[in-house]
């Protein structure tokens, strides 16, 4: 049965205006996302921990801060090798960790890979190990300060600690432009965790003199992170400015890493591992990586 030219011509006209209307799919502006980096940047979980790329001793937080990018970005290909107690060295082996073993983060790299954000160091500089060893369970003058273990013959080996991790960062940089030659680097660095003036019990349990000298630790390595990154000629996202005024002795809602005591009722969505990133704490970690991407 032959179909009428008018009906052949109405149709042609019906299909050229239906793919108009439909929406294009524009491609995605990075193909393929590594996340690399330690507790910091795995927003370490006691409630959200999430297997899909690493063992659950990693304590990966579903909705950390590389998720929300990879969910922003939507790369075709996302990976997140962020663990927590990570040090530089397990960007080059494999991680013992609780439930099994993280293997060696570079791994996750490719000579496709065209996006990495890396969050190291710290626990390099052993900040984190500083933190707790700072902690006084009675107030003043109960117990002792523990500047004074850090700082002595006037050397601050906190200090040399951060030279010691600057040289590790700059090193693995280097390693990621080697095994990834045209992927974006962003070094992200840390928050303003701790305030710049009292402690508070039992949230932040510590001397004052301590908690002065664990913020200028905390912003002097944020300042190394920005330093290497500029050095290396990659990107850096500034998590630190901005931060200032969340620290873990602000309220519930207010604060965006958590104290002693890691829960915040102010967003309950995440419960994290003490002295680590809330999820207001890593909503705010995406937004400026994000930022610095788009």
């Amino acid at each position: 049965m032959s179909v009428p030219l008018r009906s052949l011509f109405a149709s042609s006209v019906l299909v050229l205006a239906m793919a108009a209307a439909a929406p294009v799919q524009a491609a995605p502006q990075y193909s393929e996302y590594v996340a690399l980096g330690d507790s910091w940047s795995a927003d370490a979980t006691l409630t959200r921990i999430t297997t899909e790329f690493v063992p659950a001793g990693c304590a990966q937080s579903a909705s950390n801060y590389p998720h929300q990018v990879a969910k922003a970005l939507k790369p075709t290909v996302f990976k997140d090798a962020t663990c927590g107690a990570a040090t530089t060295e397990h960007l080059y082996k494999p991680q013992n960790v609780l439930l099994g073993q993280n293997p060696a983060q570079f791994d996750r790299l490719t000579k496709n890979t065209d996006l990495v954000t890396m969050g190291m160091g710290g626990n390099d500089a052993e900040l984190a190990a500083a933190v707790t060893g700072c902690l006084n369970l009675a107030p003043p003058p109960l117990g002792i300060s523990c500047k004074s273990r850090w700082i002595q013959g006037g050397v601050d080996k906190m200090s040399q600690n951060i030279a010691d991790a600057k040289v590790k960062v700059a090193a693995a940089i280097d390693e990621i432009k080697a095994r990834s030659p045209k992927a974006k680097i962003l070094i992200v660095d840390y928050m303003a965790g701790v305030p710049e003036g009292k402690g508070c019990y039992p949230k932040l349990p510590a001397w004052d003199v301590d908690i002065f000298w664990l913020h200028d630790k905390l912003a002097e390595l944020a300042t190394m992170e920005r330093t290497v990154a500029q050095e290396k000629g990659v990107t850096v996202v500034d998590t630190y400015h901005g931060s200032e005024g969340h620290d873990a002795c602000q309220a519930p809602g207010v604060r965006w890493v958590e104290g002693v005591i890691p829960l915040n009722p102010g967003d309950s969505r995440l419960i994290v591992v003490p002295f680590h990133p809330n999820q207001l704490g890593a909503d705010w970690q995406a937004k400026r990586t994000l930022a610095v991407i788009k």
